[in-house]
C-alpha cells in the first residue's frame, strides 16, 4: 500500500504531534508514524515546566485551552542551600514566567486535536525504515497489522527520540556527536498529595540534590539524586520521604505531606547533541538530536523550539518556494540547543554532588550559590535562561 504526502513525521511524542498540528494549520499534509501504542504514548510520565515561548506555540497550534485552565503559572522558583531557601523572581527580573503542565497532558491534548480533525497518528507502526534521504524522493516504509506500507514524501521529520530510527538512519560519517554522561540519576516519586510549596524548590545539600515539583495543586512530583547502581527496591516510600525532608530543609519539610507513590522511577542523566540536525531530506527535532539533564527543565521546551523553526522553514518552502529556511534550520536550531545545554549542564553542576567532589569543589558550589543569592545581575541571568531564551533569528 503506497501513500503520497508532503511530510512524513516519525514519532508521536510532543515534537512530532506539535509539528503535525502546525503544518496542518498551514495546509501542509503530513502523516505521523509511531512504533508504540497510543496508551503507551499517553501514559509516559515526563517533565512538566513549559517556557513562555512553548505556551505561545501551543496556543498558535490551537491546543492550549486546557493548559490555560489547568496549568499553574509560576513567576519564580526557590533554591535551597543545605536547607536554607532563597527565591529567583523570574517575573521581576525578566517580565516572564513558566507554566507547570505535564508533558503527558500536552501529548493528550495534541492527540485529541488530531482525532478531532480525523488525522489519528499511525500507532504501532513496526519496522519503520527511511529510504532515499540523499535524493529528492525519500520514502518511509513500515508494517502494521501484517501489511507493509510505503509513504512517499518530500521531507522526513525525525521526532522519534534518542533511540529512534531517524538519527540511526544517518551515516556515521555524516554525523558528529557530543556527550556527557553523569555519574548519578534522579529517583522520582509521583504522589497524590499537595505540594510543599507553590513554586519549585531546587536543593543543593551535602547529601545530594533534591527537587520539589508538582503536576497540580493536589499532585506532587519529587526527586532525589541517587547513584546509578541503586535500585527502586532500595528506596521504599518511607526512606524516600525521609531523605526529601533532609535535603529540602526544615522549612519545606514542615509543609510536606507524605503519601503512597503512584509512580516511582530512576532516570539517568546525560547531555547529548548530534550535529548537524539535517541529512538530505531528513530533519531531526527534539530528543532525536539532543538530550539535556532535566535540571533546567529544557527537554520538552527545546523540542518545541526545534519544531517552531522547522515548521516555519517548511511553511516558507511550500508557500514561497524558498528553501533558505530549510538550509539554515540546523545551524539556527543548534544555536539555541547549545545555550540550553550550557544552562542545563551548569545548573546540574551547581546543584549535584559528584563522586569526585572534594572540599574545595564543594565550597565553590556554596560560594557560587551565595553569590547568586546576593546578586540581582546573577539572578537575572538565571531567570532569563529558565523562562526561555528567544529563538535564533531565521
Amino acid at each position: 500500500m503506497t501513500q503520497r504526502i508532503a511530510v512524513a513525521i516519525i514519532g508521536a511524542g510532543p515534537a512530532g504531534l506539535l509539528l503535525s498540528q502546525l503544518l496542518h494549520g498551514a495546509g501542509i499534509d503530513c502523516l505521523v508514524l509511531e512504533r508504540r501504542s497510543r496508551a503507551h504514548v499517553e501514559g509516559r510520565i515526563r517533565a512538566g515546566v513549559l517556557e513562555q515561548g512553548t505556551v505561545a506555540l501551543l496556543e498558535r497550534a490551537g491546543v492550549a485551552a486546557r493548559l490555560r485552565r489547568e496549568g499553574l503559572v509560576h513567576e519564580g522558583f526557590q533554591v535551597a542551600l543545605d536547607g536554607e531557601l532563597f527565591r529567583i523572581d523570574m517575573r521581576g527580573r525578566t517580565g516572564g514566567a513558566v507554566t507547570v503542565y505535564g508533558q503527558t497532558e500536552v501529548t493528550h491534548d495534541l492527540i485529541e486535536a488530531h482525532l478531532a480533525r480525523g488525522a489519528e497518528p499511525v500507532f504501532e507502526a513496526e519496522d519503520v525504515a527511511l529510504h532515499g534521504l540523499d535524493g529528492d524522493a525519500p520514502r518511509v516504509t513500515y508494517r502494521r497489522d501484517g501489511t507493509m506500507h510505503e509513504v512517499r514524501c518530500d521531507y522526513v521529520a525525525g521526532c522519534d527520540g534518542y533511540r529512534g530510527v531517524s538519527r540511526a538512519s544517518i551515516p556515521e560519517a555524516a554525523l558528529r556527536s557530543f556527550e556527557r554522561v553523569y555519574p548519578f540519576g534522579w529517583l522520582g516519586i509521583l504522589a497524590d498529595v499537595p505540594p510543599c510549596d507553590h513554586e519549585l524548590i531546587y536543593s543543593n545539600h551535602a547529601r545530594g540534590f533534591a527537587l520539589a515539583s508538582m503536576r497540580s495543586p493536589t499532585r506532587s512530583r519529587y526527586y532525589v539524586q541517587v547513584p546509578l547502581e541503586e535500585t527502586l527496591a532500595e528506596w521504599p516510600d518511607e526512606r524516600l520521604w525521609d531523605e526529601l525532608t533532609l535535603r529540602l530543609g526544615p522549612e519545606a519539610a514542615a509543609r510536606m505531606v507524605r503519601g503512597p507513590a503512584i509512580e516511582k522511577s530512576i532516570a539517568p542523566l546525560r547531555s547529548f547533541v548530534a550535529e548537524p540536525m539535517r541529512h538530505g531530506r531528513l530533519f531531526l527535532a527534539g530528543d532525536a538530536a539532543h538530550i539535556v539533564p532535566p535540571t533546567g527543565a529544557k527537554g520538552l521546551n527545546l523540542a518545541a523550539s526545534d519544531v517552531a523553526m522547522l515548521a516555519e522553514a517548511l511553511v516558507a518552502r511550500y508557500r514561497d518556494g524558498s528553501e533558505a529556511g530549510l538550509d539554515g534550520y540546523s545551524a539556527r536550531a543548534l544555536a539555541r540547543v547549545w545555550k540550553a545545554e550550557r544552562f542545563s549542564w551548569w545548573f546540574t553542576s551547581l546543584t549535584h554532588r559528584f563522586p569526585e567532589m572534594d572540599g574545595f569543589a564543594r565550597r565553590m558550589q556554596i560560594a557560587e550559590l551565595d553569590y547568586i543569592r546576593g546578586s540581582p545581575a546573577a539572578q537575572q541571568v538565571m531567570a532569563e535562561n529558565y523562562v526561555g531564551l528567544p529563538l535564533a533569528p531565521g
